[in-house]
């Protein structure tokens, strides 16, 4: 993570939300639960089932819901203003049809886009925060990823990883171009965008960014 000072860890409450003209940005970085992984639920849990057993797979559950539980009290620490508080979301596309999108996630169990609608419900407002294509697109490559075995040669792996990685990056950039556009000057936006992202470079300099829980990178 940059040194920049824009990026501050762990604020006072009350302190380093958006005043006057300035564009703050709290930043939490999530973990997905199964039901996050829409059409592609049974074959993530199949997936993590091989890999770690169901022993496994009840404590990687355990520790991801606990990291909501954190993410919903720090938020629930922070004075908001909700009437000037706009949502951005991982995987959540600019297509018109965003509130319907998280209902059906938020009924299917999803902590996070129950989450959601309880700051939509206080007057938050929910952004279309993803370019549809480039999701598709990482949908098609994770679909590859779990339904055909490992590729034995190393270069296959490679590319595979170089390719996800480059996709990884254009989201991000478009992830951030979006914000730039759409968050206005005293306004807060919440992010919740999976570890793996690093867009805070991507980010206009007027843009202050916050992280309530512990950023590790």
């Amino acid at each position: 993570m940059s040194a920049d000072p824009r990026h501050t860890h762990n604020p006072i409450p009350g302190q380093g939300l958006a005043r006057g003209h300035s564009r703050t940005l709290i930043y939490f970085p999530i973990a997905h639960t199964l039901a996050d992984m829409g059409a592609l639920k049974e074959s993530v849990a199949r997936a993590t089932l091989e890999k770690v057993g169901r022993a496994g797979l009840a404590r990687k559950t355990a520790a991801i819901d606990q990291i909501w539980t954190e993410i919903e009290a720090a938020i629930d620490a922070l004075p908001l203003s909700f009437d000037r508080v706009r949502l951005y979301q991982d995987g959540l596309p600019v297509c018109g049809r965003e509130a319907e999108i998280v209902i059906e996630l938020a009924q299917t169990g999803s902590r996070n886009h129950q989450l959601l609608l309880r700051l939509m419900a206080q007057g938050a407002v929910l952004m279309g925060t993803e370019e549809g294509d480039l999701l598709v697109q990482e949908y098609q490559l994770a679909r590859q990823s779990l339904t055909t075995r490992a590729p034995r040669a190393a270069g296959v792996a490679a590319t595979r990883r170089a390719l996800s990685q480059a996709l990884l990056q254009r989201r991000d950039q478009f992830i951030a171009q979006r914000i730039n556009e759409t968050l206005k000057s005293g306004e807060t936006g919440i992010l919740f965008l999976g570890m793996l992202h690093a867009l805070e470079r991507h980010l206009h300099p007027d843009v202050k960014v916050i992280y309530p829980l512990h950023r590790s990178r």
